[in-house]
């Protein structure tokens, strides 16, 4: 690209994406000849020179884009550059100046037909012949080499604002990398560029899943995943053995699920075991499978095995979800969407009294354990050395304690214990300024929840913001602010002498 660009006189930046798109040595030959070829059009017939550029308004640099990846079982390439474009007229007054067709004929042709006009041999727009391209030759030769190994090639273009060339390339040879799974007793190969994430279910997490119109669902995270059986979709014996959906997952004693995505439906696939990840050569299915639309094409595992690949998409069209299914689904979600809040990210812990109580992620800088005979005393506060800090402690058992336990605690006293099994102090650092950090003793971390918290009740106390249901149980909420301005004694007047 910057040979060809200097020879002509041009500035031209190049921009690449998917580089870590591999494939077969065999096709990479296949293809050079074409990509060069395209390469050498965009620069030479699409990319104009800076002053004109500039006349007509563009920057001076012109781009040219190469980008590769997976789609729907096959390997794409697109070449495209911000020049001039194609110019469909001067395509057809060219073809009749030829004479390949009547000045009728090419008044008739579409500009997506007069743009395929340049796959034909001999067929060049160049107004003369230079060592970089207008030599006759055309882009019969690029699209003969893509269609040798059963390749199309598309042209899409826009007079003064570029043009794009996709090559497709089938999934025949290429390498890419998979999921291996095993489903009734035999290996399959998911391709990682459909793979969201992967779960396992066990216990009580099984018995969330629950039946919507005939469906089984999990609530993922606020949304409805729908589950499908692979055994039962392939036929399998297994598959074929349980009395209904619900009796079959239920009982279950756990779940392995690949959550996996078909265009814009993510679903999850229920396999009896998740294996590794591994880089295969794809090989194509005989003419007795491929009408089959739940496998893309198969493979040689490294034990001589042949494993093959599943279409995602294939499975998710084969699927019994039913076009009511997916709207009651998507209405259910827009429902909780619609009532809810935008969610909230919380800090969950367990404080004194066993009561459950969370503060805002946004006030926690870090979580820390403290061995007790660190803890020193300043006053009537308790202060640890943290990060060339006097960081200052605050017992949560002290400010919010009930009982004798906490009458004989007092506030922030140094003797009080923690419910932690060890002689440790879970403490959370928040921040109170811009360099100023106060540790709040806690008895037990428990959770990072995001939720929308749509049911809420009046503070008990102060300190306390409000009350929440969060996971499902009752969670007071922190007023940092609060509790940190009632419990801190002496220290602002120590941090003000400190600057």
């Amino acid at each position: 690209m910057r040979d060809t660009a200097f020879a002509l006189g041009k500035q031209v930046q190049l921009e690449m994406a998917g580089e870590e798109t591999e494939l077969d040595k065999t096709l990479i030959e296949a293809i050079a000849n074409p990509l060069t070829h395209l390469v050498r059009n965009c620069l030479d017939h699409g990319i104009e020179t800076s002053e004109v550029r500039l006349a007509k308004g563009k920057p001076p640099v012109g781009k040219l884009l190469l980008r590769a990846y997976h789609e729907s079982g096959q390997v794409n390439i697109e070449i495209s550059d911000d020049g001039g474009g194609i110019d469909p007229d001067r395509i057809r007054s060219k073809a009749v100046q030829k004479g390949m067709f009547s000045a009728v004929d090419a008044a008739k042709m579409s500009d997506r037909e007069a743009l395929n006009l340049i796959f034909m041999p001999s067929f060049s727009t160049a107004e003369k012949i230079t060592n970089i391209s207008g030599r006759g030759v055309g882009m019969d030769v690029v699209q003969t080499n893509i269609e040798k190994i059963s390749g199309t090639i598309d042209v899409h273009s826009q007079v003064g604002k570029g043009t794009t060339f996709k090559l497709k390339i089938p999934l025949t040879l290429a390498i890419i990398p998979t999921l291996i799974i095993t489903t009734g007793g035999d290996r399959y190969a998911i391709p990682q560029v459909n793979l969201l994430e992967l779960m396992r279910l066990e216990g009580s997490q099984i018995k969330s899943i629950e039946m919507f119109h005939g469906t089984p669902v999990y609530r993922l995270r606020g949304r409805l995943l729908p589950l499908i059986y692979l055994n039962r979709e392939l036929l399998l014996e297994e598959g074929n053995s349980g009395s209904g959906k619900k009796s079959q997952f239920e009982l279950d004693d756990a779940l392995n699920i690949v959550v996996v995505q078909a265009t814009d439906k993510p679903f999850g696939l229920v396999v009896d075991a998740i294996n590794d990840t591994q880089e295969i050569v794809v090989k194509p299915l005989g003419k007795q499978l491929k009408s089959l639309a739940c496998f893309a094409g198969a493979t040689i595992m490294g034990d001589g095995k042949v494993a093959l690949i599943l279409d995602v998409h294939g499975i998710a069209q084969k699927t019994h979800m039913t076009e009511a299914q997916e709207k009651a689904i998507l209405a259910d979600e827009n429902s909780r969407q619609e009532s809810s809040e935008p969610p909230q990210q919380l800090l969950v812990f367990q404080g004194p009294d066993c009561r459950r109580m969370a503060i805002h992620l946004s006030r926690v800088c870090r979580l820390e354990e403290f061995p007790r005979h660190l803890l020193e005393r300043v006053g009537k506060q308790s202060v640890v050395q943290y990060r060339n800090q006097i960081m200052p402690v605050i017992y949560l058992s002290g400010v919010f304690g009930s009982g004798a336990d906490a009458a004989n605690l007092g506030p922030n006293s140094l003797d009080g214990r923690s419910h932690a099994a060890d002689d440790k102090l879970p403490l959370v650092v928040v921040s109170i300024g811009s360099e100023q950090q106060v540790g709040l003793v806690v008895d037990r971390i428990l959770d990072i929840v995001e939720q929308a918290i749509d049911i809420k009740g009046a503070a008990t106390q102060a300190g306390i913001s409000y009350c929440a249901v969060i996971q499902g149980q009752v969670t007071e909420i922190l007023d940092v602010d609060e509790v940190i301005n009632n419990n801190l004694f002496g220290v602002k007047q120590m941090w003000a002498s400190a600057r």
